[in-house]
């Protein structure tokens, strides 16, 4: 699985509206600046948080965006699939963009491939806004960590 920029930058959003949460609104340079996303960009991605109810613009001089919601209602779940619509690795274990594939009834990867998609829906369902935002930041080693560097690509 690897996110869109459009859900990777919904995400930077967010949680900069976490961040700031009871400060009052930010402006959407402010969140462009902080998290190095393109204005215009920026811009498509607030008004479609906010039609999903997730943010709340605030026009005016002091105006911005603020969070709609308790951070502890959104989950990276939500977020991802509505910008994304899938979680799957592949199309044949999606249920919300499933394609058959001739191979299903003989397929041996296809077990790892549902596992996966379980796996990341229950991690990412479960991944509030909330949770994340109080979690602590990966470092580089953890990135590069022994035990996960035979794989090229991970």
């Amino acid at each position: 699985m690897k996110l869109s920029k459009k859900s990777d930058y919904a995400l930077r959003a967010l949680f900069t509206l976490v961040a700031s949460r009871g400060r009052g609104p930010i402006s959407i340079r402010e969140i462009a600046e902080k998290n190095d996303i393109p204005r215009r960009f920026l811009e498509q991605i607030m008004l479609d948080l906010k039609s999903r109810g997730w943010v709340n613009s605030i026009a005016g001089r002091d105006g911005g965006f603020e969070l709609a919601k308790d951070p502890a209602e959104i989950t990276m779940g939500e977020i991802v699939r509505h910008f994304d619509g899938i979680l799957a690795p592949i199309s044949c274990v999606s249920t919300s963009h499933y394609e058959p594939c001739t191979q299903e009834g003989a397929c041996k990867f296809r077990r790892v491939m549902l596992d996966i998609r379980n796996y990341i829906a229950r991690l990412m369902d479960g991944a509030t806004l909330e949770k994340v935002f109080g979690s602590t930041i990966v470092r580089r080693e953890e990135v590069f960590s022994a035990e996960m560097s035979y794989g090229d690509g991970i």
